[in-house]
């Protein structure tokens, strides 16, 4: 399988038809074979339905649900546990992350033998004084502290070599910063490349300015964890498993 797309979702219900839309004329158009993977951490607004919908009618769909919300790091993990695909991308279900993307990011994959290539949203559609500030401001410390010279860390749209995907764990709200936990693991070849961002389409925005609080003091124990080592990285997956222990409670769907 050519790529698997990872794409976690909370209250999207209008958005996923049209997204499932937009990747299949995409890959189809460039000969890729590929499974999308949705990860429903624990939707009410009728998502559920419409994947399950999907999946019915494409094998290529498939879904996983969470009876409550879990965070996009626990999504992820999830999504990446049962991944297939040569590269795996990731994506928002929102509509602003656009999948004709998907061919440049697998061709700089290839091409570029990188382990991971993040989008940069060089020009965006969100509010200045709430997200496009802040957002400078994180990315510009994540730079300084990580060493990794990212424009954009915290965008969703990314590309991954499968073996990157199944030798890191994300939790807590880690997600933010997979690029420096693969670092950490040994994937230095990490690239960027500049990405459409599009204006949102349905809904509401799930961002909140506390996200770049707890952001930065996520950064500072993914930074602490690679300085010190194996045991205190146990200490801290050991840590994130106990938070995230109950996440038995969710009941899958994988369509074959």
């Amino acid at each position: 399988m050519d790529i698997s797309i990872v794409i976690p979702l909370l209250n999207e219900a209008e958005s996923i038809p049209e997204l499932y839309a937009w990747i299949k004329r995409v890959t189809d158009a460039n000969h890729l074979t590929y499974e999308v993977i949705f990860i429903d951490d624990g939707s009410n607004d009728g998502s559920w339905d419409a994947i399950s919908q999907l999946s019915n009618q494409d094998p290529a769909v498939k879904g996983i649900r969470f009876r409550r919300n879990y965070g996009k790091s626990a999504a992820l993990n999830e999504g990446f546990s049962i991944a297939q695909g040569e590269v795996v991308i990731t994506m928002d279900a929102d509509l602003q992350d656009s999948p004709d993307e998907i061919p440049g990011l697998v061709n700089m994959m290839r091409e570029g033998n990188f382990d991971l290539v993040s989008g940069w949203k060089k020009k965006r559609y969100d509010n200045a004084l709430t997200k496009n500030l802040p957002s400078k401001l994180f990315n510009y410390t994540n730079r300084k502290l990580s060493g990794i010279q990212l424009n954009d860390m915290n965008c969703g749209l990314k590309a991954y070599r499968n073996e990157v995907i199944k030798n890191i764990e994300v939790y807590g709200d880690m997600h933010r910063y997979i690029p420096v936990i693969a670092k950490n693991a040994g994937f230095k070849r990490i690239g960027e490349k500049v990405v459409e961002h599009q204006a949102r389409k349905y809904g509401k925005s799930k961002f909140g300015l506390e996200r770049f609080v707890n952001g930065f003091l996520d950064l500072l124990t993914i930074l602490f964890m690679g300085k010190f080592g194996k045991k205190t990285h146990a200490f801290f997956r050991c840590f994130g498993h106990l938070i995230f222990f109950d996440r038995i409670l969710f009941s899958r769907m994988v369509a074959n």
